[in-house]
Parts: structure tokens; sequence; C-alpha cells
């Protein structure tokens, strides 16, 4: 087992009670998993994202933690928060990296893989695409 290893997951969802289109407004929520796959505890310290709207506009933001947050993860352990984010567009994408610092004093970056934001494809019930 590698012994910094840590799996990020996204799970975005748009809110179209907090959207107002007419307006190009397009607000979209995220929940992250962020598991510890490796053998070393280690700490999440800062966070560092990208979010594209599909003008080509990249909103850069980065900060200490999530949500407030600098968890301490230990070997197989998950941690798991929601926050969210806003478009000028129906459709985007967010990708980024976490850095943490392992127990033993060694420092590294995970990876956000990219995600789509869609405002466009929402699932409704019974897996059926709804457009909005």
């Amino acid at each position: 087992m590698p012994k910094y290893q840590i799996l990020v997951e996204a799970q975005p969802r748009h809110l179209p009670e907090q959207s107002a289109p007419e307006q190009g407004l397009y607000v979209f929520a995220y929940t992250i998993s962020i598991t510890n796959t490796g053998d070393t505890p280690a700490q999440l310290i800062s966070r560092s994202w990208n979010v594209n709207d599909a003008n080509g506009h990249t909103e850069k933001v980065r900060g200490l933690g999530v949500v407030g947050q600098q968890p301490l993860l230990q070997p197989g352990a998950t941690f798991e928060y929601t926050s969210g984010t806003r478009l000028r567009t129906p459709t985007g994408t967010m990708h980024g990296s976490y850095f943490f610092v392992a127990e033993d004093g060694e420092r590294f970056d995970v990876d956000i893989p990219l995600f789509v934001l869609d405002a466009l494809s929402d699932t409704g019930p019974g897996g059926q695409r709804t457009l909005h």
C-alpha cells in the first residue's frame, strides 16, 4: 500500500431554487469525499480550486482547509463535506488540488479530478433527464 495516497470523489448538483437563470446566475452544490487510502495519517491544510464557466471565465479559489476545518485523516478514514459555487452560465467545470501534510512531516498535493456542473441535465424521477 502506498504511504501517501488520498482518494477524492465529487458529486455535484444544481440548485434551481437558488438560481436565477434570467439574471445569469446558476448555483451548484457539490459533496466531496476524501479518503486516506495510504498507510500514513495526513492532514488537509489548504485547497486550490479552478471554477470554469462555459464562456471561458476561470475563478481561482484558494484558502485554508475546507468548510472551516483542516481534517486529520487516519488510514482508511473518510472526510465528507458539502460546499457550493455560482456560475454565470448553465454549465461549467471544477477541478483543483488539496495540500496535505502527513504525520511524518511529508508534504504533498492531491489532485481533485475535474467534474462537470450542469444545470441543463438534472436527473429527475426514474432517472429521466429533466431540462430547465
